[in-house]
């Protein structure tokens, strides 16, 4: 099943493919379907946060599509189970866990050293469920010449130390450089690994965002920007990518093979910026959000994924 899921995901994913496009449009009804679930479950949840029979999920931006999906389709099977899901950002839902407010965590970062530690200082101990890869994409304007970028050029752009196209073999025109916010897992994924250029001999974790880079609430604001601005750069999930922008393939170091982002890529290991996407419960979970959670790592809930955007676990 999975040889003929990946043939179906390397047809899905090649540059600028229709089913990008089509996700894209139905975002912004993802968006408002969200905030709507929460209401939906608003009157049943007051009994408190992980009722036998309701699952409250917040958190990342970017694993938000992928449990509405899951969420949708678990609750056709199990009409007396309602699951409520917000994506924030994945520091909203870590702070959620922490407090006791979520069941769920949905995360595109690991939860760092001190947040487990003022979790357990609140009786919470987090438990990292991995649930899908995510192949970061570096995305430019269509019009751009610009077709691939290294670690140490992308870490230079976002630490305004390059600021022209010109310096990286461009227009002679100055970089709008995107960034999602500090209370993305994804912000702190990218700074982390491709502005810190972790695991490389260059590693610096002095190394921060720019004064100029400009930072944004969610993914489809970027995604949006990009599409219209030829001189915009910016850092979506694989799933939000359309055709109407341009990704980039992205060399680790100069001596590297440039890598375009792909289901493919991801799963060999040779895309240089993928990704676990996590779920944090309280704790191995129980009742109804195991249940949930185990229809999620199924094969039935794997095989939803690729449709999403986004990579099944191995």
């Amino acid at each position: 099943m999975w040889s003929r899921l990946l043939m179906a995901s390397v047809i899905r994913n090649k540059v600028n493919n229709k089913r990008r496009k089509q996700l894209a449009s139905q975002t912004k009804q993802k968006a408002v379907y969200i905030p709507v679930a929460v209401l939906l479950v608003a009157a049943v949840a007051l009994t408190g946060c992980g009722g036998e029979n309701t699952v409250k999920i917040i958190g990342s931006n970017t694993v938000a599509p992928l449990s509405v999906v899951w969420a949708e389709e678990f609750m056709k099977i199990h009409p007396e189970v309602r699951i409520s899901v917000s994506g924030p950002g994945s520091g909203v839902g870590i702070a959620a866990l922490i407090d006791g407010t979520t069941d769920i965590c949905q995360a595109s970062r690991k939860i760092r050293a001190t947040e487990v530690e003022q979790a357990n200082a609140n009786g919470v101990n987090p438990y990292e469920i991995p649930v899908a890869i995510d192949a970061l994409s570096v995305i430019v304007h269509p019009s751009n010449p610009i077709s691939e970028l290294t670690f140490a050029q992308l870490s230079a752009i976002y630490t305004n130390q390059i600021t022209n196209w010109s310096e990286v073999g461009g227009d002679d025109a100055p970089i709008v450089a995107l960034s999602r916010d500090t209370n993305s897992g994804t912000h702190v994924f990218f700074k982390e690994n491709v502005v810190q250029m972790k695991k490389l001999p260059t590693e610096d974790k002095s190394l921060e965002y720019g004064s100029n880079v400009l930072f944004l609430p969610s993914t489809e604001q970027g995604l949006s920007e990009v599409a219209k601005n030829p001189y915009a750069i910016f850092y979506p999930s694989l799933g939000y990518v359309t055709d109407e922008v341009k990704p980039l393939a992205i060399k680790k170091t100069d001596d590297d093979p440039g890598v375009l982002p792909s289901v493919a890529t991801a799963l060999d290991g040779t895309y240089p910026i993928a990704r676990p996407l996590l779920y944090y419960t309280n704790g191995e979970p129980q009742g109804a959000i195991k249940t949930f959670i185990d229809y999620c790592l199924s094969p039935e809930g794997q095989g939803m994924v690729i449709g999403v955007g986004y990579v099944p676990l191995k």
